[in-house]
């Protein structure tokens, strides 16, 4: 089974200012699918952007083979 480390919307505010959760999902799952393992969450509302990251649980899923995908890739070099 393919897995992807990817965002996931999380809550809704009225103007639409979503806030997102860093999850585990297999490939063929949707963006809405079920998770496998939550990694934290982003919230770029706030000024600066929010995120917070578990490294240990990601580094963990990549090297069982999970891809990351580009915005969590991104959040990742910011962290580092």
């Amino acid at each position: 089974m393919e897995v992807r480390i990817r965002l996931q919307k999380a809550g809704k505010v009225a103007n639409k200012a979503y806030n997102y959760r860093i999850v585990v999902l297999p490939r063929q799952e949707g963006r809405d699918g079920r998770t496998l393992d939550i990694l934290g969450y982003y919230d770029p509302t706030k000024k600066p952007a929010m995120y917070s990251l578990e490294k240990e649980k990601i580094n963990a899923w990549v090297a069982k083979g999970a891809q990351l995908s580009d915005t969590v890739r991104s959040l990742l070099k910011k962290a580092k």
